[in-house]
């Protein structure tokens, strides 16, 4: 293995590392922590959708933030400090304050969006002069570490323990995780990156529509898939409370997640990633979908594989998306999609309570919000369509740099 391959397996590595400790706990790591926390007594439906709310309003500041942090900042020193954050907050997370649990998963919130900004732009420059698309490969860390937090509360629940020992493992487990990736994150140079030209043939000008019109269809991603990555483990529990099985479909999702971040490094570089992304908006929507029509184990287990695997595959689309719309200032492109898909994300514990409030069980409340969430998938796909056949894109390449 020659050393520059070497050097990019590292990255790749530390990378996804890295997504796995913002995204799998500082932000997904409630979803399989609160069966726990609701068996505990610590929350109620109510409580766990205000702490949801907060993580996601968090995500969206910690995005509009990324875009205003100055370009001559150190992103490995963010990233680092993302990473810290992360950290101590979830700890605090295992103390007997719920008073304190909003802002926590507020800052928890803001973290997850600066480390996911930072590391995926720091990764993707780096990765971009290696063959292929193998950048996709480190948006396998936020699957990854929903398999494995989930894998682990499985674990803690089946030995009875509570919420706070949840909390308290993964911090450990990222605490331990960051200590192994910590030296890679350093300041070096970038390989030569690709550049594109709008249809007009003008390197680094694009349609002034093109942007807010992506910013949108992003945006509907988020709604689309939150209300199963919030409420999967719930949302199986009342579908078949005794089953053996309840535990696993969360674990399940981050698994195809991985798989879907590995399959999205086979596709051609120079591809236009707006049709990935309307491939993945629909497989997503049908997923959701699924778990409405099909309600038994076999359903939510489809259900858990169809969202998955578009989960983070979409992530690494859209952010590939923004290196050929805006050639420069690639951070704070990625924090405005970032932000736009955390409004989503917002809209969906509330939309979820008022349904709640509206119906007489929560089968049919649930069944409501994972219909309207899979329409607004479709929405998303058929803006992104749109795009494809307003804004053709053509892709071309500085020389290499020497």
């Amino acid at each position: 293995m020659s050393r520059r391959v070497s050097n990019q397996l590292i990255i790749i590595l530390a990378g996804s590392a890295s997504l796995a400790i913002a995204m799998g706990v500082g932000r997904f790591a409630f979803t399989p922590i609160l069966p726990m926390m609701l068996h505990d007594g610590t929350v109620d439906l109510a409580f766990a959708g205000r702490l949801a709310t907060a993580n996601y309003v968090g995500y969206l500041v910690g995005a509009l933030g990324a875009m205003l942090i100055p370009k001559a900042w150190s992103q490995t020193a963010i990233i680092k400090s993302a990473l810290v954050l992360t950290i101590v907050l979830t700890a605090l997370m295992a103390l007997p304050l719920p008073s304190t649990w909003i802002g926590l998963r507020f800052f928890a919130g803001v973290a997850s969006a600066i480390g996911f900004v930072f590391t995926s732009g720091w990764c993707l420059a780096q990765l971009s002069g290696a063959p292929g698309s193998i950048g996709s490969a480190i948006f396998t860390g936020p699957g990854a570490g929903i398999a494995i937090s989930g894998l682990a509360a499985s674990a803690m629940t089946a030995l009875s323990f509570t919420g706070q020992w949840g909390w308290t493992a993964f911090a450990i487990i990222s605490a331990v995780t960051s200590a192994v990736i910590w030296r890679v994150f350093r300041k070096s140079g970038r390989d030569a990156e690709p550049f594109y030209v709008g249809s007009a043939g003008t390197p680094g000008r694009v349609p002034r529509a093109e942007m807010p019109m992506f910013a949108v269809a992003y945006g509907l991603a988020g709604f689309g898939y939150i209300v199963t990555a919030t409420y999967l483990p719930v949302i199986a529990k009342n579908a078949i409370p005794d089953s053996p099985l309840l535990t696993v479909f969360w674990p399940l999702l981050g698994v195809s997640a991985v798989v879907g971040s590995l399959l999205a490094s086979r596709v051609r570089k120079n591809a236009d990633a707006r049709l990935y992304l309307v491939g993945s908006y629909l497989v997503q929507a049908a997923g959701v979908a699924v778990s409405v029509v099909w309600e038994d184990a076999v359903g939510l287990g489809l259900s858990s594989i169809l969202v998955g695997v578009p989960f983070t595959a979409i992530s690494y689309f859209a952010m590939n998306e923004i290196r050929r719309i805006r050639s420069s200032h690639h951070a704070r492109y990625m924090g405005l999609l970032t932000a736009m898909f955390a409004v989503g994300q917002i809209l969906g514990p509330p939309v979820v309570g008022a349904i709640f409030a509206r119906q007489e069980n929560s089968d049919s409340a649930f069944a409501l919000a994972l219909g309207i969430a899979s329409i607004t998938l479709v929405v998303g796909a058929v803006i992104l369509v749109a795009m494809i056949v307003m804004f053709p894109a053509r892709v071309h390449h500085r020389p290499q740099e020497r």
